[in-house]
């Protein structure tokens, strides 16, 4: 999937790109961004700029220091500075803050500066991702890839739950304030290959639904975006396990995204894994990271409908709990659910003949038909 849409990309004339739409509010919102490196995070930036939005944009410290990785983030700050009349005032409304999601001590800091420099912060985004690539059992080979998993679940769970905790106390002060979590369907559909990926993001969004409940009668939103898993796979680090032997494509057709990714990495010399030119690359047994280098107009073609989606959403008045982004999404998780309910129905009179004490519910389960919750919810007794 990933890689038809980069030949897409590659091979398509350039596409106008509609202008974005916000919600109606009325007056300049704060935007919080964990992570505003990606090809995604800026061309969001650059939209919310010049909508008036003012954005405290996160810099993770291991991310800004990489060159290529920054480059774009870089060449937004020059157009902030260049006195462009289309510009004017963007450098005034953006913050660049240095700071380390996986430490609670410093998303403090980073939140507190965000609110002296522009006095509140009314939507915070979560996006910082990563991806890890192996099998479960690729992932437990060496002490190595075992501190993979740890490192996943840092940078995807714990960095955002940090800045979340964070933020929640200002939020909850001024009774408003709405949270975005962008993971992806991977939250609903496992995927061989990232197993530890999934398992991460299924870890955050059921934090955030639980969270959700919480903070509703603080006037608080919660809202879950989910594009396809490539949109936040190939916009930032992609980490590879050594692979054995037994899970090959040729052996283990399963963990096939492995291969996908690897050739999308691949298409940049710069990036290329295994390039025999390169013999620092050329080792099959160690552990390889890259950021993906993909096309200007492919990195606009996967991330503007995801981008677009947020501008939409974010300080909406009645935001979705959940926002699937895209066909593909939406077909791939009602798929599942589909799958699941077929399931759930196959095995109903399994699930039921554990039930000590029948009930209404239990023998409406069984036969499809209707009870009424309200008179359950009063402890009424099965109807005769």
């Amino acid at each position: 999937m990933a890689e038809r849409k980069m030949s897409e990309a590659a091979s398509a004339a350039k596409i106008p790109i509609p202008a974005a739409s916000f919600p109606t509010h009325n007056s300049p919102r704060v935007w919080f961004l964990t992570s505003s490196l990606s090809p995604l995070a800026v061309r969001l930036i650059r939209l919310l700029l010049a909508h008036g939005d003012y954005v405290a944009a996160g810099l993770p410290p291991h991310e800004i220091e990489d060159e290529d990785r920054s480059a774009e983030f870089r060449e937004l700050i020059n157009e902030c500075k260049s006195g462009r009349r289309d510009r004017e005032g963007w450098k005034d409304r953006i913050r660049g803050i240095r700071c380390d999601g996986r430490v609670m001590g410093q998303c403090g800091a980073a939140v507190a500066e965000a609110v002296e420099v522009f006095g509140r912060i009314d939507i915070l985004l979560c996006c910082t991702s990563e991806a890890v690539v192996g099998t479960v059992e690729e992932l437990s080979t060496s002490a190595a890839t075992q501190n993979l998993v740890r490192d996943q679940f840092e940078t995807i769970f714990f960095s955002q739950v940090n800045f979340i905790k964070a933020t929640l106390p200002l939020l909850r002060e001024k009774h408003t304030g709405h949270l975005i979590i962008l993971t992806g369907i991977g939250g609903h559909i496992g995927t061989p290959g990232t197993p530890m990926y999934s398992a991460a993001t299924w870890a955050l969004e059921g934090y955030c639904d639980s969270l959700a409940y919480e903070i509703a009668p603080f006037n608080i939103k919660l809202t879950i975006v989910q594009p396809n898993k490539e949109i936040s796979v190939l916009t930032n680090k992609i980490t590879f396990a050594p692979q054995l032997p037994q899970y090959e494509s040729s052996i283990n057709p399963a963990p096939g995204l492995r291969d996908i990714l690897t050739n999308v990495v691949n298409l940049h010399p710069e990036t290329r894994i295994n390039d025999p030119s390169r013999p620092s690359s050329s080792k099959k047994n160690k552990i390889v990271s890259r950021y993906p280098r993909l096309p200007s107009e492919a990195r606009d073609r996967l991330v503007m409908e995801t981008v677009h989606a947020l501008t939409a959403i974010g300080g909406h008045e009645n935001p979705p709990a959940r926002h699937i982004v895209g066909f593909e999404g939406v077909n791939s998780v009602k798929e599942k659910l589909k799958t699941v309910s077929e399931e759930l129905e196959d095995f109903v009179e399994v699930s039921c003949a554990v039930d000590i004490f029948k009930s209404d519910v239990g023998r409406a389960a069984l036969s499809g038909a209707k009870v009424d919750a309200h008179a359950v919810s009063l402890g009424a007794g099965p109807s005769s």
